[in-house]
């Protein structure tokens, strides 16, 4: 099975780097890398997407943000990939993601939201069929990691000393106001009560230097709380380890005979 992958930051290393060890499992190539700069050193880089797309790979996988999904999502799913996004936040944006989805209908094609190391989002799927009365994500990171985003103007991010809450509200209002921190707090709204009936905390805590990630879900089935501590790459700090590690595993699946979950 060819796949390709759109992006090669943090992520897109990773998995450039499993895929070169032939971590990614039988019958699966890297076919080509689609950049935004040139890579001259990377011989399956390119900046052309009509270059990137004629080595008619099966799937696609998004790891390069959420402008990049925005410009080359559909082209993807109209020539006939399925589509893999991590970039998961970009879809709070209600055009975007029924354009997507319909570009896929139309294709044959599958958008997949990978869950790309969040937890929980195959319970909390299943207690969405029969009925979610409250579900609430917090997301708890380092200061640092919310350098370049409202939190700079709303408290002096490098001289807290205890934990301050920078966002609670909805998770569509979170994603547009922390684009490039919440996409576990899309998926898990998409997967479950929706956009805009899943809370939101967003905080920053001097006395972690790890992701804290809570999801916490009430509803017909009854009720679960889970929590994940996800050390953060030194490549980027804002990404957590596990989110490659996940990647991977996602792409094993496409050609693995045994899929265990959903």
């Amino acid at each position: 099975m060819r796949v390709a992958m759109i992006g090669l930051g943090a992520i897109g290393a990773e998995v450039l780097a499993a895929a070169r060890a032939g971590r990614l499992g039988e019958g699966l190539e890297l076919a080509s890398v689609l950049v935004r700069r040139p890579r001259p050193e990377e011989p399956l880089a390119t900046t052309d997407r009509a270059a990137f797309l004629a080595t008619r790979p099966e799937a696609v996988l998004e790891v390069a943000g959420h402008e990049a999904l925005r410009a080359h999502g559909i082209a993807c799913l109209e020539a006939g990939a399925d589509l893999l996004v991590t970039s998961t936040g970009a879809l709070v944006d209600d055009a975007l993601r029924t354009a997507l989805e319909a570009a896929a209908r139309a294709a044959g094609r599958r958008l997949r939201l990978l869950s790309a190391g969040i937890g929980a989002l195959d319970i909390l799927s299943a207690a969405a069929v029969g009925g979610l009365e409250a579900v609430r994500v917090t997301v708890r990171k380092d200061p640092s990691a919310w350098w370049g985003t409202p939190g700079e103007r709303l408290v002096a991010l490098a001289a807290l000393r205890e934990p301050t809450t920078l966002f609670a509200g909805p998770v569509r209002e979170g994603a547009r106001l922390y684009p490039q921190n919440v996409n576990i707090a899309a998926a898990a709204a998409l997967a479950g009560a929706g956009l805009d009936r899943t809370e939101l905390v967003i905080v920053a805590d001097p006395g972690i230097g790890e992701h804290h990630v809570e999801i916490e879900a009430r509803g017909a089935f009854g009720s679960f709380t889970f929590r994940e501590v996800i050390r953060p790459t030194l490549a980027n700090p804002k990404t957590g380890v596990l989110v490659a590690m996940a990647v991977v595993k996602s792409l094993r699946r496409l050609a693995s005979p045994l899929v265990v979950g959903d």
